[in-house]
C-alpha cells in the first residue's frame, strides 16, 4: 500500500495548504500497539503540552505559587535590590520586602488567564512541529510553546500584572519607596518609569516561572510512564 500521505485540513493537526508528510519519518517511532499513525503523534504531543500547561497554572496560579516556591519566587528588579541594601543596614527596609511578596501574589493572579492563548498555541500544532518536538530536547514542546506564545502573552499580561499589582498594593509601594527616597541624601534614584519597570518585571519573570513548570512536567512525561495518563500519551511516549 502506498503509504505516502498528504494531510490537508487535518482537524487535529493544522496544515498550510502546501505542506506535505513523508511517513518515512514514522519508522521506528512507536509506543504500545507498534508504529505511530502521523495524527496519533500530533495528538500526543498536544496532550502532552495540554497537561502541562494545566499542571503550570494550576501551580502558579495559586496562593504561594510563587512566594513559596524558591525556585521562580519573584526577586525584586536590580535597581530594588541596590535600593534595599542601601535600606537594610538602618531597618529601613520594610516596605521593600513588603513589595517583594505583593509582586509575587500580583504574577500569582495575573497567571491563569494565560491559558487561552497556551491552547491556542496548542491547537496550532503541526503535523512537522510535532515530530520535531517528539525527536527534540526534552523540553522541546516547552520551547515550542515559548517561541509561539512569549510575544503574546507579554502583551496580554502586562494589562493584567499592571492590575494585580495594583489590587495587591504593589504600585502605591513604589511610590512610597520614591518619595522616600527623595529626602534621602546620595540615595539611589528609581527614575520616572519605576512603576513600569516593575511591570515588566513582573511580567518577565511570571513568564518564567510558567514555563519552568511546563518544562518540567513535559521531562516528567518523556521519562516516567507513571505521568503517561491518557492512552494516548502512553501510544507517543511508550508504556
Amino acid at each position: 500500500m502506498d503509504r505516502r500521505i498528504v494531510l490537508l485540513g487535518l482537524a487535529s493537526a493544522p496544515l498550510s495548504a502546501c505542506e506535505t508528510f513523508d511517513p518515512s519519518v514514522l519508522d521506528g517511532l512507536g509506543g504500545l500497539g507498534g508504529t505511530l499513525t502521523a495524527g496519533e503523534v500530533a495528538l500526543g504531543l498536544k496532550a502532552a503540552l495540554d497537561n502541562g500547561v494545566g499542571n503550570a497554572l494550576s501551580n502558579v496560579g495559586v496562593l504561594n505559587g510563587f512566594l513559596g516556591n524558591n525556585t521562580i519566587r519573584i526577586p525584586l528588579p536590580k535597581v530594588l535590590q541596590d535600593v534595599q541594601s542601601f535600606l537594610a543596614p538602618v531597618g529601613a527596609d520594610g516596605l521593600l520586602v513588603e513589595l517583594q511578596t505583593q509582586l509575587n501574589r500580583g504574577a500569582e493572579k495575573a497567571a491563569p488567564v494565560a491559558r487561552d492563548i497556551f491552547l491556542d498555541a496548542i491547537r496550532g500544532l503541526t503535523i512537522t512541529d510535532a515530530f520535531d518536538i517528539l525527536r527534540g530536547a526534552d523540553t522541546a514542546a516547552t520551547e515550542y510553546l515559548q517561541a509561539r506564545t512569549t510575544t503574546r502573552l507579554g502583551q496580554l499580561f502586562s494589562p493584567i500584572m499592571e492590575n494585580a499589582l495594583n489590587q495587591t498594593g504593589a504600585l502605591r509601594i513604589v511610590d512610597d519607596v520614591s518619595s522616600q527616597l527623595k529626602s534621602v541624601p546620595f540615595g539611589p534614584n528609581l527614575g520616572v518609569d519605576a512603576r513600569n519597570d516593575l511591570i515588566s518585571h513582573g511580567v518577565d519573570y511570571g513568564l518564567r516561572g510558567v514555563f519552568h513548570f511546563i518544562g518540567e512536567e513535559e521531562k516528567a512525561i518523556r521519562a516516567n510512564p507513571a505521568k503517561r495518563t491518557s492512552e494516548i500519551l502512553r501510544r507517543v511516549f511508550g508504556a
